[in-house]
């Protein structure tokens, strides 16, 4: 804890003097031997991939960490209790079932998508937020998730923060999105992470990877010279620390969180494969075979993050997939479901 002690006293004065000057939480509470501003944290998404570790990493920082369930009786709601965290019931589509949560919160962290109404979904979110703050006068930061693949085919071989999207991208909505947060005065971050992997991979690329090559039959969608920055979600679950240690000094600022690998994808498949236990060959497929998600993502998506580097302290630990494939697949298969046949 000692490094966010140094973070927390030694914030850039440049970046100081732009953020907002907010009223501190009503209920948030001091770690006075850290520095660091302990809260009520609302995790919307917490029992999702990134969000079952961001959850934990903020539960083991020290803040009161509320994961929002569509139904607290689930396995997946006991593992939340189990990491320290409080499963509340709430189905993200319906805010009348979750607003109440918003209650003696003083952060909100946002790491769902809702497939079905996607740009909606957020809109109501902001609205809910807004209303909140009218009806108590409480400031919640929201830390606001969107991704790299938002930015679409830039033909730039390196993006940042600053770099605009294109509007044809099939996710550009999401930097819509976040112009719309910006423009609402709620106090906020944006985190745009790299392609996810490690743990549970449950909705990570190398998910897909090991199951196809478990059923042999790995398919490569899409541009094969492509390549794309990565994350270890642990190294992005810290970032959320981070970014919550001094939510104020860190106000309206957007992050990408990925490390420096330059792998083209189809490598990291091949690596994912083999460490599945595939010999055989990968077929190739357009990357429209693959659906949304793979059309949103067949370009280059290289990234830096020197920003996170520079003003949040932030480093990966992970250096690369391909460090230990095998590690990765193991933690993969542990987090399977056992066949009851």
């Amino acid at each position: 804890m000692a490094d966010r002690l140094v973070r927390f006293f030694t914030t850039p004065p440049e970046l100081l003097t732009r953020t907002r000057q907010l009223t501190p939480p009503l209920d948030a509470r001091h770690d006075t031997a850290h520095g660091v501003l302990l809260m009520q944290i609302l995790v919307i998404g917490a029992t999702g991939y990134a969000g079952r570790r961001v959850s934990a990493a903020l539960a083991r920082a020290g803040h009161t960490v509320l994961g929002l369930t569509r139904d607290t009786s689930a396995p997946a709601a006991h593992a939340l209790v189990a990491d320290e965290i409080t499963a509340v019931e709430g189905d993200f589509g319906k805010p009348e079932s979750w607003r109440d949560h918003l209650d003696g919160t003083d952060a909100v962290v946002h790491l769902l998508m809702d497939m079905s109404d996607p740009i909606g979904g957020d809109q109501r979110l902001f609205a809910q937020l807004l209303a909140a703050q009218e009806r108590d006068g409480r400031s919640r930061h929201l830390v606001f998730t969107t991704g790299i693949s938002s930015y679409g085919r830039t033909g730039l071989p390196l993006m940042d923060e600053n770099t605009p999207g294109n509007s044809e991208s099939p996710i550009g909505f999401r930097f819509a999105l976040e112009r719309e947060l910006a423009a609402s005065g709620l106090a906020h971050t944006v985190v745009r992470p790299g392609f996810m992997y490690g743990g549970p991979a449950t909705t990570s690329m190398t998910a897909q990877w090991f199951a196809a090559a478990e059923a042999g039959n790995p398919v490569f969608y899409g541009d094969t010279a492509k390549r794309w920055s990565w994350v270890h979600v642990d190294d992005l679950a810290d970032a959320y620390v981070r970014i919550l240690d001094n939510p104020a000094a860190v106000d309206g600022e957007t992050f990408v969180i990925a490390d420096d690998q330059r792998l083209t994808a189809l490598y990291m498949q091949r690596t994912a494969v083999r460490a599945a236990g595939h010999t055989g060959e990968i077929a190739l497929e357009s990357a429209e075979a693959g659906g949304m998600m793979q059309l949103a993502a067949d370009q280059d998506e290289l990234v830096t993050s020197a920003k996170a580097h520079r003003l949040l302290g932030w480093t990966p630990r992970h250096i690369s997939f391909t460090d230990a494939p095998v590690r990765h697949y193991l933690a993969w298969k542990a987090a399977q479901p056992v066949s009851t046949r």
